[in-house]
């Protein structure tokens, strides 16, 4: 997949979580994110979850870090721009 057609799919993705995040959460509210990085890049998912409450574990191979990060949000945007700056990380699975 070349990389125009991975961010339009991603845009989708996004669009529609911020949809659904719309009908079913109510603002201000505490949002957790989960994220698997490469043990080389977590460095940067801790930049994107700064001023967050963090928890980091390394997985049983050593070769990735499992890192989740909560927060209160007040709107489903702040969310939205959190994976979006999250989705660029080489090797990230979002949860």
């Amino acid at each position: 997949m070349d990389p125009i057609q991975r961010a339009a799919i991603d845009a989708d993705r996004l669009f529609k979580l911020k949809l659904v995040m719309d009908e079913t959460l109510q603002f201000p509210t505490e949002y957790l994110f989960k994220f698997i990085v490469p043990v080389a890049e977590v460095h940067q998912i801790l930049l994107v979850l700064e001023g967050m409450d963090v928890d980091e574990r390394a997985s049983s191979n050593g070769k990735y870090i499992s890192v989740s990060g909560k927060k209160i949000f007040q709107s489903s945007d702040e969310i939205i721009a959190i994976y979006q700056k999250a989705s660029v990380i080489k090797g990230i699975i979002s949860l």
